[in-house]
């Protein structure tokens, strides 16, 4: 295995390491990997939720790494993903390729995944009893995260692939993402979990991003920069609301203390 990984890695095509326009694509492609991953960090931490408290980082960790592991296998699989875009099937009248097939099927799993989570959080319900616990819980709550982790690499790597030509340099830019995604998911789902309304907003956030999968499976077009600024501005007016109550609980106390 290692002296696989060191034939790879001595047949990749490392000039580009002294080209300054290779550092700025890799550099643009990792920040570019980082939002496209924003939705990523969001499942994960929903579905880490449910775990208990000592498995959520595992879990996170896991999820991650599949990830990022499913970025690069598709990325050295490059020619057969572009033969994705290739049309499979005719349905009422549209021409669906395999990326459409698999957008529409992660939309479709994403909105029913989110309508069952805000069902248990709006009617208050705890996790099912008959659920399984412990080790079988994690591994259901992991595969879900890897079925989704196609869905949301796909636009990824085809993103990659429209902005640079050396393979090395998406797959340092998918690590250096992922790399980052881990620091930051802890907290992301720290914060998600504390805040209820957070949750909820998050919850609507995956609702949005799989109706948007389901709507470009089917060749309707939607700005990924209109999505994005509509959850960046809900986050703002959220982020608003906490404020608000916390001074409010903080006024409460005082006055009771006094």
């Amino acid at each position: 295995m290692i002296g696989s990984a060191a034939l790879f890695l001595a047949q990749m095509d490392w000039s580009w390491l002294g080209s300054t326009e290779a550092w700025v694509a890799l550099l643009t492609l990792a920040v570019m990997e980082i939002v496209l991953g924003i939705d990523n960090i969001v499942f994960i931490s929903i579905l880490v939720d449910r775990l208990p408290l000592e498995q959520r980082p595992r879990a996170r960790l896991l999820g991650l790494g599949f990830a990022m592991l499913t970025r690069i296998l598709l990325l050295l699989s490059i020619s057969w993903v572009m033969q994705l875009k290739e049309p499979w099937l005719h349905l009422a009248g549209f021409e669906l390729s395999g990326k459409d097939v698999i957008l529409i099927g992660g939309g479709l799993f994403l909105i029913w995944k989110s309508t069952k989570e805000l069902h248990h959080k709006v009617e208050g319900l705890e996790e099912d009893s008959g659920a399984a616990p412990g080790a079988n819980r994690l591994g259901m709550i992991l595969l879900q995260i890897a079925i989704l982790d196609i869905v949301f690499s796909l636009d990824s790597v085809i993103t990659a692939v429209g902005m640079v030509d050396q393979v090395m340099i998406m797959i340092i830019a998918v690590m250096l993402a992922v790399g980052f995604m881990m620091v930051f998911a802890g907290s992301v789902s720290d914060f998600i979990s504390r805040h209820p309304t957070v949750k909820v907003l998050a919850l609507s956030f995956l609702l949005l991003i799989g109706t948007t999968l389901i709507a470009e499976g089917f060749k309707v077009h939607f700005e990924k920069h209109f999505v994005y600024f509509a959850m960046a501005f809900s986050v703002f007016v959220e982020a608003l609301n906490i404020r608000m109550k916390n001074r409010a609980l903080r006024r409460r106390g005082e006055s009771l203390d006094g």
